[in-house]
């Protein structure tokens, strides 16, 4: 009763796209796949040098000060950091570390412009909100195929499906709330003669920063939570760990390495927090 139509060629579509994509933008692909991800495996070796006993002091003593020169956070912090190290993934922290850490900038780099062209231009918020919407809801295992097909596998596509699937929240948090900003403050800006740009970064957005940082904490969250996913294609860390143990039914290993993906994500979280504070 249904087939009243032939089948519409969307599948073939969507593969015939990423084919064209790929080999007309190969040019632009391969030195990012090449330099950057040589870039990033090299940053994260450089993390993994580094004593660990130097890294955990040095994060004890910027938890002490970001929290207000409170002992909690340095204590999880300290505790959390040499459990990981004492069960031999340290290394593998590292590189889950600099992929969270590559990712996030990445979104929010890309993320506040845009947010903040939403919040000028109607037209431009009507036209990215369904777009974000998708980006939301498509599931996250999705993404890793346009990045497979873009950058082959390894650190580089899992940043790329992280960039995708955790830029919406600073996108919207910053839209949110430069329109939160008090009308009465910005016409006494317009008052005063500020221009453009003067109204927007001394009025508009350190008005807006708390919205922007609870964004910019969500972005960073979900970086983290492709980090298990990104594992699939290649990427290296924690998230490789977990996916060794699924596959080979190895319950504590992968409780291990999961417990160490907590610890980063409580100790990041708590820090984005205080930052916003």
């Amino acid at each position: 009763m249904l087939d009243f139509a032939p089948k519409i060629p969307i599948a073939e579509f969507i593969s015939d796209l990423t084919d064209t994509i790929t080999d007309m933008f190969a040019f632009l692909f391969d030195p990012i796949k090449n330099q950057f991800g040589d870039f990033m495996e090299w940053g994260a070796d450089l993390l993994a040098s580094i004593p660990a006993v130097i890294v955990i002091l040095v994060v004890a003593v910027l938890a002490f000060f970001i929290s207000g020169k409170r002992f909690g956070l340095s204590i999880f912090s300290i505790i959390g950091l040499w459990l990981v190290y004492n069960q031999g993934m340290w290394e593998d922290l590292m590189f889950t570390f600099t992929l969270v850490l590559a990712s996030s900038l990445l979104s929010v780099i890309i993320g506040v412009p845009i947010g903040i062209l939403m919040s000028k231009s109607k037209t431009a918020e009507t036209i990215l909100t369904p777009i974000l919407d998708f980006m939301q809801t498509m599931p996250a295992f999705v993404y890793l195929i346009p990045a497979v097909a873009f950058f082959s596998i390894g650190m580089v596509p899992g940043i790329f499906a992280s960039l995708i699937f955790a830029t919406p929240p600073t996108v919207r948090f910053t839209n949110l709330g430069i329109r939160q900003v008090s009308r009465e403050l910005v016409e006494a800006s317009e008052a005063f003669g500020s221009t453009g740009s003067q109204k927007l970064f001394k009025v508009e957005l350190p008005m807006a920063k708390k919205t922007i940082m609870a964004g910019i904490n969500q972005t960073v969250m979900l970086s983290l939570s492709m980090v298990v996913i990104a594992s699939m294609i290649g990427a290296p860390g924690l998230g490789r760990q977990v996916l060794s143990a699924l596959q080979r039914a190895q319950v504590g290993t992968g409780f291990v390495a999961g417990i160490g993906i907590v610890i980063l994500a409580i100790i990041i979280d708590r820090f984005t927090q205080n930052l916003n504070k």
